[in-house]
């Protein structure tokens, strides 16, 4: 059961990541859309490898390299997937789930691979926020910067027929893989893909309409 859940984490990821192509009019969004569609159970393929490797020059440019220990775009990177990890991470807790027990990440260092894997589909929004301040001319990691990375746990996502934040959505995330382990069945509650309108108010500073 685990493989098939994170192959609904991956397509998840990916369908996000040709969503955000997609409003931005790049042409490697139906490559990634028709990626989302042939991951197997486990990902055996390594398709979340694939669809970073368009995703990513596609996104940033072609000289952009994914870099953790570098500054600039990546560096802004880093720090909102740490405020969304740890979002995740809180609604794993709270949802009585074992954070050390990963679906795929396992490293008995890490003492919550389970957020690591669980923070994959929402890894596009810190994406697209970052790509809009490196056209902002933001590029570094200033106290405005984190100000608007930290609120992206506030943006409305569509999940369910209902519209909840970023923070509900993974609370619900993390309350439907409790489920899926209770009932022995692969059910997860992942949000729908931004719409055009969606992905402009993402981040937007405080007082700016989109």
């Amino acid at each position: 059961m685990f493989k098939q859940l994170w192959q609904k984490i991956i397509v998840g990821k990916i369908t996000m990541q040709a969503s955000l192509l997609a409003v931005q009019g790049k042409a490697e969004a139906n490559a990634l859309m028709l990626m989302s569609r042939r991951v197997r159970s486990g990902d055996p393929d390594n398709l979340e490898a694939q669809a970073a490797r368009k995703y990513w020059p596609a996104l940033m440019g072609k000289e952009f390299r994914r870099d953790q220990n570098a500054d600039g775009a990546n560096a802004l990177l880093n720090y909102g997937y740490t405020v969304m990890r740890s979002c995740v991470a809180r609604s794993i807790i709270g949802a009585g789930l074992h954070p050390a027990i990963g679906l795929h990440h396992h490293n008995r260092l890490n003492g919550f691979a389970l957020a690591d894997d669980l923070v994959e589909p929402f890894r596009p929004l810190v994406d697209g926020l970052v790509r809009r301040m490196i056209d902002e001319g933001i590029e570094t990691v200033t106290p405005e910067a984190k100000q608007r990375l930290a609120r992206l746990i506030g943006h409305d996502l569509r999940l369910g027929g209902a519209i909840s934040p970023v923070s509900v959505a993974t609370q619900r995330l993390a309350q439907s893989l409790a489920k899926s382990f209770e009932e022995r069945k692969s059910a997860l509650a992942l949000f729908d893909p931004p719409d055009a309108l969606d992905w402009a108010s993402l981040g937007q500073p405080v007082g700016i309409e989109a």
